[in-house]
């Protein structure tokens, strides 16, 4: 019985109308509209960050941990050929 007079209330137009003039169902619009808006932007910069190689990288787009293990292995390859010669 509730149901179905709130639904009967929800599809009439003038109430819809006086709902959506009223100031909490605007400022709860405001709200979404920003939380959804503020959303896509970071979800963008989160994308653009993962795509774009960033400062910290190497030249070449490595992360300082794989300079490092590069930096280790040129230096385990010289030893030993130090120690061959």
């Amino acid at each position: 019985m509730l149901s179905r007079m709130l639904m009967s209330l929800l599809n009439n137009l003038h109430v819809v109308e006086k709902l959506a003039e009223s100031r909490p169902i605007r400022r709860a619009a405001q709200i979404t509209a920003y939380a959804i808006t503020k959303a896509q932007i970071v979800g963008r910069d989160s994308s653009q960050r993962v795509l774009v190689p960033d400062a910290a990288a190497g030249p070449r787009g490595e992360r300082p941990s794989a300079r490092r293990r590069g930096r280790r292995r040129q230096a385990t390859q010289e030893s030993r050929r130090d120690v061959c010669q």
